[in-house]
């Protein structure tokens, strides 16, 4: 509706965007320092944040950008699945027909993990999301599952991805061995003022935008309700032009802002 008003191309701030249009801001860039890092040194590493703050994007851009020939990514939304759900879920994306009982499954990953790595040359990328659900035992065995020759080698590279208190759990004295496993650990930070300006212009450019839509007003009103977080930021966004349509505006105020705002709850 409001793309025709507006004249653009495409559809600004949705969660579709080409990774190689990514917006960088600081939080991004340190993020995919922190993945590289870890890329170098295999192991196992921890990203949290808010929800809404770009851990997921990130990483996906991050992920798209690896030769698959050298890495095989894995992506695995943990949500509440059971210990045996996981296990049968992570052996169907390494490739494998899961055996029945867990035992056989645990030695099945295992030695697929291994065989990518040392036979095929292609290491593993792991990333679970959400896992700030997971229960104390599947913390448990996801210690032991990534635990190879006595914890002398990582022929792996485990991403641990989820909410704060993820990284909460995670201190708790039974979570020790875990914990202290992680070689890389990143919470990610909210936009500044000035990223949350830039941010907008970049996706309404992108968008085909021939003129800067978006007053100062509104931008500000944004930066106020969403904090600096950019799924917030998206929502707002995209409501405020949906409003601003329905007006007739050919900027977008902070009153739009407000209406939307409003009919998002915020």
């Amino acid at each position: 509706m409001f793309k025709s008003f507006y004249s653009l191309s495409s559809k600004p701030f949705s969660k579709e965007i080409n990774s190689k249009n990514m917006f960088t801001s600081n939080s991004y860039n340190e993020l995919t320092a922190r993945l590289n890092y870890l890329k170098d040194n295999r192991g196992i590493g921890m990203i949290v944040g808010e929800a809404g703050s770009g851990k997921t994007s990130g990483l996906r851009s991050f992920t798209t950008s690896l030769n698959p020939a050298l890495y095989k990514t894995v992506y695995f939304p943990l949500s509440t699945v059971t210990v045996n759900d996981f296990y049968r879920g992570l052996a169907y994306s390494l490739d494998l027909e899961p055996a029945s009982r867990k035992i056989d499954l645990f030695k099945q990953i295992q030695e697929a993990i291994l065989s990518f790595y040392h036979n095929k040359k292609i290491t593993p990328f792991i990333v679970l999301d959400e896992l700030q659900f997971a229960t104390s035992s599947f913390l448990s065995d996801l210690h032991m599952l990534f635990n190879f020759s006595m914890d002398a080698e990582n022929p792996f590279i485990l991403i641990l991805c989820g909410m704060p208190s993820l990284s909460m759990k995670l201190s708790l004295g039974h979570h020790q061995p875990l914990n202290q496993r992680l070689i890389m650990r990143y919470k990610m930070q909210a936009l500044s003022r000035e990223e949350i300006k830039a941010y907008i212009e970049h996706q309404m450019t992108l968008a085909g935008s021939s003129y800067p839509i978006f007053s100062d007003a509104a931008i500000e009103a944004i930066t106020s309700v969403s904090r600096g977080w950019p799924r917030l930021i998206n929502s707002l966004a995209t409501n405020s032009l949906v409003f601003g349509c329905q007006k007739g505006l050919k900027y977008i105020d902070d009153e739009a802002v407000r209406l939307a705002a409003i009919d998002l709850g915020m």
